[in-house]
């Protein structure tokens, strides 16, 4: 095994698609635990149904007793794995480096089977995805990778879980990058590819074709269809606003029933419960309903026998958003990703057959419709049209590439107008309700260049546990800093203290120990993060500083990175920047098409003789070589005085060469600036 990391800790890119490989393998592995324990608990309750007496009505107990105990489970073990899943492997690559606790992943996947095997109305997809973000997190910490290897597998742990959850790894690869990373960096790609590949494959040995959605080929009969599927775009943008304020609704009532814990999930599981007892096709993940959306569609066109007509759709895609959102507040755990899916096909469905009356130009097909307003809906959800286009072509296995163009013109219109209406996704909803605001960054970023190795404070100032806050208080004056790092007898970092953190205490006092009033287990980063990315998780927290740790050891600090130093990375960022601008422009000079090697002679009088380099007004476009004075050759700086007679080696354009014999020349005793061109010339002109 040491041998293993030793190899993997020289970054090789062939053990790193291994690593990349096991993580794909082991997402597949716990995408098929979760499915086998989800159908456990659903089989279970379905048997306690038949038994007792009492039917459908019994969802009104066996749902809120599901939830509460999923609840309590969480609450009791980790917090952190109630929820959708999705924003908490966000929020890890965010502020934490990547960091999601082992312990976590199989306290997600009974969470998650208590939740939706009792009837909870919402996704499997969103906890696979902080499963496999776990499962990517553990394996790079076992192995010993660095901070940014953490995150591609972090990333690709994400990915490879949409990816097994339908068998879908393109669009498990589009996820991880867009809703995960929230860029397409080329360093990342090549793991989050080889993980969903290998855990796309895992899944469907384990479980076979169960996870995936069935539809048949769908196609666009008339080009005018475009103009519907637009329309459908603006439905969909309202309901996608419904879903997002009706999710941010029941967080607040969630939040106000907390003032007694167990409140939450017994009012949220009974609001769930009333209203699959209204309609029980709300409850539990919804796939099957739509596969009968899409496969089934003669019984909802307008043209056959329509056994639900389209406001019937509309209630149940309603109904559906009420459900989702309560669930989701509950406490449990379950993902919007599936009940986006829902809805969309749901009022696809609905929209296609309330317009097939009024349109003449051809026959609407219900599935078709059904298929955009997936897409169309999960883009408006997830900010993340690109997943959502592909997405929805590959789990839905579609044939007809006629209907991508719909799939474009929806989805895109979608997410833009819903962007504008409601700022937050469905992903970011929860992070921002924590105080976290993610920040957008482009692709190419100036102190992505900069690592924290290159700024950071390698001041020793630190702090100890057992100091009193007005030690500690006269430290940070001594330095002038506004927080220290607290670290043990073994020099292990234990927290860290700001001066907020002192006057939130009371002030500096002599009564008070460093222990009470520092903030225990504060966010680090490693010396190998891009400065970007120290940047991001500083504005993300709101700090205005981060303990630098060593990679191989998150307890043994080595050093401090401040704003100060953010700045001192911007000038160096700039002026490697300007380096390498300056080395290609010198490039491109001496490869410019007509530059050449010339020669001159420092005519008597002329307004070079007896000066300075440095004080001459060369023309822009020449670089002076050699000076040849008698039998010497000098090496020129900005200090060496020419003399008339010098014979100067430039290199530079023609045009360049002709400005400087005119400037020479001119005024000088003697005009003779001017000599035959030097050997080694690039000019292809004869020489004179």
């Amino acid at each position: 095994m040491e041998r293993t990391v030793a190899l993997l800790s020289d970054r090789d890119t062939t053990f790193f698609f291994l690593i990349a490989s096991l993580v794909g393998f082991f997402v597949g592995v716990g995408t098929w635990l979760l499915v086998e324990t989800l159908d456990l608990v659903t089989a279970a309750v379905e048997r306690v149904e038949a038994a007792l007496v009492g039917g459908p009505k019994l969802v009104l107990v066996l749902l809120p007793l599901g939830i509460v105990a999923a609840w309590w489970t969480a609450r009791r073990f980790a917090p952190e794995v109630a929820g959708d899943g999705v924003p908490e492997a966000t929020a890890a690559l965010a502020v934490r480096g990547g960091y999601l606790a082992t312990k976590t992943i199989p306290l997600k996947i009974l969470v998650t089977a208590l939740t939706l095997g009792t009837g909870g109305s919402a996704g499997r997809e969103g906890p696979i995805v902080q499963v496999g973000s776990t499962i990517g997190s553990s394996i790079a910490r076992r192995f010993r990778l660095g901070e940014d290897q953490v995150r591609s597998l972090v990333a690709a742990g994400a990915g490879a879980a949409i990816g097994a959850s339908f068998n879908a790894p393109i669009a498990g690869m589009l996820f991880a990058m867009e809703v995960i990373l929230r860029s397409f960096s080329v360093r990342h790609l090549s793991a989050v590819v080889v993980a969903s590949v290998v855990a796309a494959v895992t899944s469907e040995r384990l479980v076979g074709e169960e996870l995936s959605i069935q539809a048949v080929p769908y196609e666009v009969r008339d080009v005018r269809e475009l103009f519907l599927y637009a329309g459908l775009a603006l439905a969909i943008v309202a309901a996608a606003v419904i879903f997002l304020r009706f999710i941010e609704w029941s967080e607040g009532v969630a939040e106000r029933l907390e003032r007694i814990p167990v409140l939450r999930p017994t009012v949220m599981g009974l609001a769930v419960a009333a209203l699959g007892l209204v309609e029980p096709r709300v409850l539990g993940t919804g796939q099957g309903f739509v596969t009968d959306l899409l496969v089934n569609q003669q019984r909802f066109d307008v043209a056959g026998t329509s056994q639900m007509v389209w406001w019937t759709i509309l209630a149940i895609a309603l109904a559906k958003i009420a459900a989702t959102s309560f669930t989701i507040a509950s406490g449990g755990s379950g993902g919007a990703f599936m009940p986006s899916l829902f809805i969309g096909a749901a009022l696809g469905t609905a929209f296609a057959q309330f317009v097939q009356p009024f349109w003449e130009a051809s026959l609407l097909s219900t599935g078709a419709f059904a298929v955009v307003g997936m897409a169309a809906m999960f883009g408006a959800v997830a900010r993340a049209p690109l997943t959502a286009i592909l997405i929805v072509f590959e789990v839905t296995g579609a044939r007809e590439y006629s209907l991508v163009l719909p799939l474009m013109l929806a989805a895109t219109v979608a997410t833009f107008l819903t962007e504008r209406f409601h700022p937050e996704s469905v992903y970011t909803l929860p992070l921002v309700r924590r105080g976290i605001r993610l920040v957008q960054t482009s692709e190419v970023d100036l102190l992505d260049t900069v690592f924290v190795r290159d700024v950071m404070t390698q001041s020793k100032a630190v702090a100890r546990p057992d100091w009193s806050l007005a030690k500690a208080q006269e430290e940070m004056d001594h330095h002038r800093y506004h927080g220290l790092p607290v670290v043990d007898d073994q020099d292990r970092l234990v927290g860290i203290l700001t001066v907020t953190d002192i006057l939130r205490a009371g002030g500096p006092s002599d009564q008070v120990p460093v222990s009470q009033a520092m903030t225990r287990k504060p966010v680090t980063v490693a010396a190998s993060t891009p400065v970007s990315h120290a940047l991001e998780r500083m504005a993300v927290l709101g700090v205005g500083r981060l303990p630098v740790v060593d990679e191989r050891d998150p307890t043994r600090l080595v050093g401090m990175f401040r704003r100060e130093d953010a700045v001192r990375a911007y000038h160096h960022a700039l002026g490697t920047t300007t380096d390498r601008h300056l080395a290609r422009e010198r490039l491109r000079r001496r490869t410019e098409p007509g530059a050449l090697y010339y020669d001159f002679r420092i005519p008597p009088g002329s307004v070079a003789d007896g000066k300075p380099i440095k004080e001459v007004a060369w023309p822009e476009g020449s670089t002076l070589v050699s000076i040849r004075r008698g039998r010497d050759v000098l090496v020129p700086t900005g200090h060496t005085v020419l003399r008339a007679g010098d014979v100067v080696t430039a290199f530079g354009t023609r045009s360049s060469r002709d400005r400087m014999i005119e400037r020479l020349n001119a005024g000088a005793d003697e005009p003779t600036a001017e000599l035959p061109v030097a050997e080694g010339s690039s000019d292809d002109e004869p020489q004179r």
